[in-house]
């Protein structure tokens, strides 16, 4: 495929998830996200309010993380964090699946959660992204988690927080396409940091690229000379 610049950007959620991110920081991630169109910025669940409002008036969507970075909090905490984020104005969400009951093979738990953190999602009408966190997984559990999830049908699984030991692969987001089904995409995370690392995660199948190197990705393409739209 020849790919454009606008259509790679309108598939970048422009990140930033720092501990120490100021409201300045925040208002560069929106008015990047603005001037490039990217598909969201992906922030914490605490900056939501704030960056919808600095988002106003634009097609940017507003994405929140639940349980991050570890995902070892309840169902309760997730399901509590993913509504307040929604009050505030959130339009998609991300959130860590608890790794640890994924490496007991407590399957039963792992559908529980994301059945009703998925349930809340169509509640309010906002798309939801479960983060495997593939770095910590058997090729086996991806796929175990991945069935799962073509039976839930989250909108999006996803690879990595980017806090783990390794990000995305293509081999991983290969294997999650498979198995997680028509109806769910699968978004790439961890690790993004050119226009050569976004490519081979498009090819192998991501539909959605987490990132806070957006603006290297499309440098990239232009250098390149991949034409903008």
């Amino acid at each position: 495929m020849n790919w454009t610049q606008y259509q790679v950007a309108r598939m970048i959620d422009h990140t930033n998830l720092r501990a120490y991110a100021t409201q300045e920081d925040f208002r560069r991630l929106c008015d990047e996200a603005r001037a490039n169109h990217f598909r969201s910025v992906a922030i914490n669940s605490y900056p939501v309010r704030m960056c919808r409002e600095m988002l106003k008036g634009s097609d940017m969507l507003t994405g929140a993380a639940i349980a991050f970075p570890l995902g070892q909090t309840s169902m309760a905490s997730k399901a509590a964090e993913e509504e307040n984020a929604i009050s505030d104005g959130c339009q998609e969400f991300d959130y860590v699946l608890n790794v640890g009951r994924l490496k007991m093979h407590d399957y039963t738990y792992i559908e529980r959660e994301m059945r009703t953190l998925v349930a809340l999602a169509r509640q309010a009408q906002v798309c939801c992204k479960v983060i495997f966190e593939t770095c910590y997984l058997t090729e086996q559990e991806i796929m175990d988690v991945s069935r799962i999830a073509a039976d839930v049908r989250p909108d999006f699984v996803k690879t990595s927080t980017g806090f783990g030991t390794a990000g995305a692969t293509p081999a991983h987001v290969a294997l999650m396409k498979q198995y997680a089904g028509p109806d769910v995409q699968v978004k790439a995370a961890g690790g993004i940091r050119s226009w050569k690392d976004a490519l081979s995660m498009l090819e192998a199948g991501a539909t959605r690229l987490g990132t806070s190197s957006g603006l290297k990705i499309l440098a990239d393409m232009r250098e390149a000379g991949l034409p903008q739209a």
